[in-house]
């Protein structure tokens, strides 16, 4: 195996986190500062009070906004390794806008990287590609993706790895991809807030199957996934990687974990999964038309989330990354219940 960058690089070593001020990014960007004191860590970022706050904790921080090209690329000056986790994540939007936000900025990004000789690019991608509204088990990172995307976000995201690749490979930088699936934990806005956020409507109803199995992935996991492909061999380069916990739940005891933390009643109102869809596909036919800036309160993907299976393979990032998840599901899960309880009972 070839030597690591971990390896050859113990001193003034400079990594720079895209989407600092948001959950991965800051998270990674937190963890480097705390735990390679040899490592200078810059956080880039658009929320200028969040990223006071990384200033407090040593971490140099540069607001910008990543679609403005002499900006990045001012941003990696000195740059050894660079971290890209910004994004527009969302199920519902403007295409130009999920355009801007994936694509672009990630093409100023990697076209950074090549301009200032950066030795690893980390792309953080989304699973989201596999997505094909029918159910699979432990899909592996070959699994044959669908025509379409579900949605503009996916859209884009798999437009923004594919470029990675393509470009870092002519350009002579090192990059590898990450697809973590459902990222949750402390300080997620994201997956269980959403659903706290349904719970607390009462419009929440039992939509397939009671043991519909996914995949979940704790932000401490995904935090050593990415430090391990910080670190990873040369050899890797051009590699993508599955990332979850690993151990697989059914998605709604996990949603009624979530009610009995809150003190909310557990959804006992079924629909069918055919009715749910279609009322999501009317929904989303209405809002398109006449509020496309809102996000509909009914999906079709969101009912897919919550009634198809999806599992993926982690073997390839656990024998290439040495990968393994050190947050159980349960110590994961009970540590953010309990922190959304204390949340709400701080309100």
């Amino acid at each position: 195996m070839g030597s690591s960058y971990g390896q050859e690089r113990m001193t003034t070593q400079r990594i720079v986190v895209t989407g600092a001020t948001g959950f991965v990014g800051g998270a990674l960007a937190r963890h480097l500062v705390a735990t390679r004191p040899w490592t200078q860590v810059v956080g880039l970022g658009r929320d200028p009070a969040r990223g006071r706050a990384l200033q407090a904790q040593g971490i140099e921080f540069v607001a910008i906004d990543l679609t403005d090209e002499g900006a990045v690329h001012r941003a990696l000056r000195g740059a050894d390794i660079v971290v890209h986790s910004a994004a527009l994540s969302s199920p519902w939007g403007r295409r130009a806008d999920f355009v801007a936000a994936n694509i672009d900025a990630t093409d100023h990004v990697v076209a950074a990287c090549i301009a200032r000789q950066v030795r690893r690019l980390v792309h953080i991608s989304t699973p989201g590609i596999y997505h094909d509204g029918r159910p699979h088990l432990d899909i592996r990172e070959d699994h044959p993706l669908p025509a379409q995307a579900v949605n503009d976000y996916v859209a884009t995201k798999l437009i923004a790895e594919r470029r990675v690749f393509e470009r870092c490979a002519a350009g002579g930088v090192s990059a590898l991809a990450l697809r973590p699936r459902a990222i949750f934990g402390p300080g997620d806005t994201a997956i269980l807030p959403r659903l706290a956020q349904a719970l607390r409507s009462g419009r929440l109803r039992r939509i397939g199957r009671e043991d519909c199995r996914v995949d979940l992935t704790y932000i401490d996991n995904v935090v050593d996934a990415i430090v391990s492909a910080i670190d990873a061999s040369w050899r890797l380069s051009g590699r993508v990687y599955n990332i979850s916990n690993g151990e697989p739940v059914a998605i709604w005891d996990v949603i009624d974990r979530l009610a009995d933390a809150l003190s909310l009643s557990r959804p006992t109102r079924r629909m069918s999964k055919p009715l749910a869809l279609a009322v999501a596909s009317g929904v989303e036919a209405w809002y398109r038309r006449f509020s496309p800036d809102r996000e509909p309160p009914l999906l079709r993907y969101g009912i897919e989330l919550l009634s198809v299976d999806m599992t993926l393979d982690i073997g390839r990032a656990r024998s290439e990354l040495g990968y393994r998840p050190r947050a159980t599901m349960e110590d994961a899960l009970a540590k953010t219940l309990g922190e959304l309880a204390r949340a709400q009972a701080r309100r």
